[in-house]
């Protein structure tokens, strides 16, 4: 751990966003246009303003991200350095804006996006509650991260209502399918990595290169539709079930801010393949997540215990020659850990739909209700002692719009 963080700025105690944060987020201020910021205690830093730098000045992060990782390190030292010497503040402080005074948009233009399936606890939870009587695992899961490719163009940024999805489920096992508003709305608590500098086609992005190409974290909500996606998942995987709304959070937190939350995963057994082998710096990260169900806290799941390490992801999103994109966003998949209180989805939280879930004042959930609002929340270890936070992505349901006819 090294020494505490420095700062002029008032950062109230818990807020998440101390000097040893810095996340990168896109605003737009009372009649302005959006632009890149920094936040910093309960305030957002201008950079465009405070650098001088028109490319902060864009309605998305991709311009800097496609400058690569030297010039990401010289603009968090250089934020730093205004931010925490008292002899820049004249200079610094008319550049910030509070944040409840200001929009919070999607931080970065959205490339590709993938979801990959990596807590070996979630994918366990779901093979017993979808494939009875079988492995709960897939003979493939212990030896390559799994994930599919979803749309870029349903992603969507926090705060943003999501309508119930229509498709085809079947009532019950024995029934044919029908089509109509899905009646197993869920969630997916989920960590997403953001790509700043591509890669080449045809050329395999190896572990070592990880912190090369990836800029920072954010936090994602993967809606899904159970009943819709148990239907069409076989043999091809999620489509419809998953396809309609994927939520994140409005901050990206640099990796740079996340050096003391790096641990080892889980023992990987059988070993994987030589691409995946992660021995030397492996990238596992000690991520707090907490789950609210119309603000009643229902889980807490720990991104430590996830098997597949986001280098892995990335390694793997790459091994068959697929090149990086700037705004390219690969996401966990969701986060649960061994426990009933570490599950990351209702799905998992209610078994099924067998065992409610209880809220305070009697009330029951098994899936979502029209109405029901989600937010997730995370912190982690800052390199100066301090928990840092990714801010939260929250989602409020609405009820379907079935096509006419």
């Amino acid at each position: 751990m090294t020494g505490a963080a420095a700062t002029w700025v008032d950062v109230p105690e818990g807020s998440g966003f101390g000097p040893a944060n810095l996340p990168y987020g896109v605003f737009a201020p009372s009649g302005g246009e959006p632009r890149v910021g920094v936040a910093i205690g309960g305030r957002v830093l201008d950079l465009a303003a405070a650098l001088g730098d028109p490319v902060f000045a864009a309605p998305a992060l991709n311009p800097f991200l496609a400058q690569g990782p030297a010039r990401w390190r010289e603009v968090r030292a250089r934020v730093a350095e205004l931010l925490g010497d008292e002899r820049h503040r004249a200079w610094a402080e008319p550049h910030l804006h509070p944040l409840d005074g200001v929009a919070l948009r999607l931080p970065f233009e959205v490339a590709d996006y993938v979801d990959f399936y990596a807590s070996e606890h979630h994918a366990a939870n779901l093979g017993a509650l979808f494939r009875p009587g079988q492995p709960p695992l897939t003979p493939n899961w212990k030896h390559l991260p799994i994930g599919y490719h979803g749309r870029a163009g349903t992603v969507v940024p926090s705060g943003t209502p999501v309508v119930r999805p229509c498709g085809q489920y079947r009532p019950d096992p024995d029934a044919p399918p029908v089509y109509g508003p899905t009646r197993r709305l869920d969630i997916e608590a989920e960590v997403g990595f953001v790509v700043g500098a591509p890669s080449k086609p045809g050329e395999p992005v190896p572990l070592s290169a990880f912190a090369e190409h990836v800029f920072g974290v954010c936090l994602v909500n993967d809606w899904s539709a159970r009943d819709v996606q148990a239907w069409e998942y076989v043999p091809l995987g999620p489509f419809l079930g998953k396809s309609f709304a994927t939520s994140v959070s409005p901050w990206v937190v640099p990796l740079a801010a996340l050096a003391a939350a790096r641990t080892a995963p889980p023992p990987r057994e059988p070993a994987p393949p030589p691409y995946l082998r992660d021995g030397g710096e492996p990238w596992g990260l000690d991520l707090a997540l907490e789950v609210r169900l119309n603000g009643h806290l229902v889980s807490r799941p720990p991104y430590a215990a996830m098997y597949w390490t986001p280098a892995q992801m990335l390694a793997h999103l790459t091994a068959n020659g697929a090149a990086l994109r700037t705004g390219d966003l690969f996401a966990s998949g969701t986060v649960s850990g061994p426990g009933r209180e570490q599950r990351g989805s209702l799905a998992e939280l209610s078994w099924g739909g067998a065992e409610p879930l209880r809220l305070p004042g009697g009330a029951e959930r098994t899936f979502l209700h029209d109405g029901d609002e989600v937010s997730i929340t995370a912190t982690a270890p800052g390199t100066d002692g301090s928990r840092i936070g990714f801010g939260e992505v929250t989602g409020r349901v609405l009820p379907a719009r079935p096509p006419e006819g």
